[in-house]
């Protein structure tokens, strides 16, 4: 894994993503879970921030404070599973500005196909968050990251629960200037392209639609 791939290691995330693996988890704890690591793949993803100190008065003393510092942020989920992280990135970024880009997965030749996109009018000149709970392939995060680099935005993240080796490779690959969060990494791809032992299909679990 290169430097601009972040793999969070506690104990934790660790407890929570195996009550999402379980297959008798229903939709509400498992929407819960995905927000609750949502919110520390969003601090993690926002260590960067930029900051301006300024003077405040506690009710102790005067001090320093510090404020994030010009920064105009932006949340795309890619549709519709990554609607379930968007509430927990909202926990830590709450102006941040949402997009949506809705792709499914042809399920013949599992390339992604769009179907819908709507941005914020200045999403080029935004650091763009992109959430996806699952970075299989790679082929949805890869495609929806080059749509907004069509727009002109320059700074981009992913941020998924789950990845699999085939995706983070592909995404490196097509797009090496992007930073990749995820919660856990786990072995691969089976044949049908579904992440092993991953936990099933997130939307549909998001959900309960299956």
């Amino acid at each position: 894994m290169q430097e601009n791939v972040h793999v969070l290691d506690h104990p934790v995330i660790k407890h929570k993503i195996s009550i999402l693996r379980d297959s008798n988890t229903g939709a509400t704890e498992f929407r819960s879970i995905i927000k609750e690591i949502s919110i520390i793949l969003a601090y993690e993803a926002t260590k960067d921030l930029e900051l301006e100190e300024y003077e405040l008065e506690t009710p102790i003393a005067k001090t320093t404070g510090y404020r994030i510092s010009g920064k105009k942020l932006g949340i795309v989920p890619i549709l519709r599973a990554g609607l379930g992280m968007v509430d927990g990135v909202l926990e830590v970024l709450p102006a941040a500005k949402i997009g949506h880009i809705g792709m499914y997965r042809d399920e013949e030749t599992l390339l992604p196909v769009e179907y819908y996109s709507k941005l914020p009018k200045d999403v080029e000149n935004r650091d763009m968050i992109v959430v996806d709970p699952m970075l299989a392939t790679g082929g949805s995060a890869c495609d929806a990251i080059g749509r907004l680099k069509e727009k002109g935005c320059k700074d981009l993240k992913l941020l998924s629960i789950i990845a699999a080796p085939e995706g983070v490779e592909k995404l490196q690959k097509e797009h090496p200037d992007v930073d990749i969060y995820i919660a856990q990494l786990d072995k691969g791809l089976n044949e049908d392209s579904y992440i092993v032992p991953g936990l099933g299909d997130a939307g549909d679990r998001l959900f309960g639609t299956k």
